[in-house]
């Protein structure tokens, strides 16, 4: 899960009452399916900062409920409207995040591409995205890193 620490940082989330958010506002399909397809509960996520002077992944979240309707679509004083979307057919869904830990050591993009074993990685190839899948190999390469 990327987030602009201008906008919306890990150190944010985690003064939040439980540490825990609603992760809306995502207006991208591909980026859309994942969390309302992808994401299970109990599912771990990192946290990235991107547009950052060195964007990083900077801690790790649990998936505490999955996908369901992002109801900012539906409100027309939302910066996240969407006259396109509606209740009987909402394109735009969600999910709540836990802050589980923040990285002693962030592990930055630059670090990410210079491993060979991460040049798949989707933050890698399509790092546009909002919202990108991790494999259980990628997730313990980076896990490593952080220490």
């Amino acid at each position: 899960m990327k987030s602009e620490p201008g906008e919306f940082s890990f150190e944010d989330l985690l003064r939040i009452h439980n540490k825990t958010t609603s992760w809306d506002g995502v207006r991208n399909f591909a980026a859309r399916n994942f969390l309302r397809d992808g994401m299970k509960l109990g599912d771990r996520v990192f946290f990235y900062h991107s547009s950052s002077d060195t964007p990083a992944v900077v801690g790790e979240c649990e998936v505490v409920r999955e996908g369901y309707v992002d109801e900012s679509a539906f409100d027309p004083t939302h910066p996240y409207f969407d006259p396109d979307s509606s209740r009987e057919s909402p394109q735009w869904y969600r999910v709540e995040l836990r802050a589980v830990a923040q990285f002693t050591r962030p592990v930055t993009l630059a670090e990410i591409k210079a491993r060979r074993e991460l040049g798949q990685m989707a933050l890698v190839r399509i790092g546009r995205l909002s919202v990108t899948p991790v494999t259980a190999a990628e997730y313990e390469v980076i896990r490593g890193m952080a220490g």
